[in-house]
């Protein structure tokens, strides 16, 4: 049928732009977050591209159903503007008769909204807090590279040397300064080595050297010379990462059911269904006054967006919180935007009844 031919079309092409455009924004605050995060010493730069991944494939459920929602929006207000809607509803054609057309378009977006909320993005949360971990338990040591001035993970204590291990195992023209309670101690030594405890402690040892130690900005300092010199590296133990309901596979939220995993259930099953409803709405959604602003209703459409998503937040924190049931919330802001939007289909055939299938 050239109607659904038509509008599957401009959907798509619609879709198209609004990804492209939604998911570049997103890697650009990701990637700014990140770029901080490194630029100040918290980061590996080369955990960058990786936490990238991770933090996209998180998110995409939230841009494919801003997709969905924008794109049939802008296709429909477009044949309000281009008077294309006069045409279809002068053939006969009723509003409803527009639901069928989102929905052959809507459905295959929302079931990989619905696989990527339940398995994927819990699945790319895990991994991120598992990287996250495993560089967070990087010692001082390992974040030593010749030529570079490091800072360890507490930002007490800066390391520099020049020369990289040779064949010995030892670097060459070591640099260390601490400062600890108002004292700076500088540690310069000619060569230096790591050594690891069998408690597992590690220390980095320097030899052929001095220390330095006084207050920044007073002439009295002490200086030490050594042959050998032990500086206990400040390792943490490697930690796994959080126990956190967001990186929790669906089918173990299923199996332990308590209140702050029915939570996050309760927001993964509210995704998919609110990108399929959102959808909907946007057909009585994108009727445009031309008298009126054309920004009207997009600005109408956002704030009906934010209200919707922010409705789910707020029941999910209920049921985490153990202040409502899940088995009320998790149809109840559903059930309300469906009657919400049977309320403006209502209205807005009741308003022209032009727009009604003709006998």
């Amino acid at each position: 049928m050239i109607f659904s031919r038509a509008l599957q079309r401009e959907f798509f092409q619609s879709a198209a732009g609004v990804f492209v455009a939604l998911f570049a924004i997103l890697i650009t605050v990701v990637l700014i977050r990140l770029l901080g995060q490194a630029a100040g010493g918290r980061l590996p730069s080369d955990a960058v591209l990786a936490l990238i991944g991770f933090g996209s494939l998180t998110r995409l459920p939230i841009v494919l159903s801003l997709t969905v929602f924008i794109a049939v929006l802008l296709s429909l207000s477009r044949s309000y503007r281009d008077s294309e809607m006069v045409v279809w509803f002068a053939s006969g054609l009723p509003l409803t008769a527009f639901i069928r057309p989102v929905l052959r378009f809507a459905l295959p977006i929302v079931f990989t909204i619905a696989a990527m909320t339940l398995f994927v993005a819990p699945w790319a949360q895990l991994k991120s807090a598992q990287y996250q971990a495993r560089i967070d338990s990087r010692n001082d040591a390992s974040r030593v590279a010749p030529g570079v001035f490091r800072e360890s993970v507490g930002a007490q204590r800066v390391f520099f040397v020049e020369m990289g291990a040779g064949e010995d195992g030892k670097v060459r023209n070591v640099f260390v300064s601490t400062e600890k309670d108002g004292r700076l101690d500088v540690i310069v030594s000619a060569e230096g080595s790591l050594r690891t405890d069998p408690n597992g402690d590690r220390f980095v040892v320097l030899e052929k050297g001095r220390r330095y130690e006084g207050e920044p900005g007073s002439p009295e300092y002490r200086v030490l010379e050594f042959d050998r010199y032990s500086v206990l590296v400040e390792e943490r133990e490697a930690a796994g990462p959080a126990s956190r309901a967001s990186t929790t596979p669906t089918l173990e939220l299923l199996a332990d059911p308590t209140p702050r995993k029915l939570g996050e259930l309760l927001g993964r099953i509210g995704m998919p269904v609110a990108a399929l409803l959102l959808a909907l709405m946007a057909i009585p959604l994108s009727f445009v006054n031309p008298r009126a602003g054309r920004a009207n209703n997009l600005l109408f459409a956002i704030l009906t967006y934010l209200v919707y998503s922010n409705a789910i937040s707020v029941f999910q924190a209920w049921v985490s919180q153990g202040r409502l049931r899940f088995e009320l919330a998790v149809w109840l802001p559903h059930v309300v935007v469906l009657a919400v939007l049977a309320l403006m289909f209502y209205r807005r055939l009741a308003i022209s009844p032009f727009w009604r299938a003709r006998a």
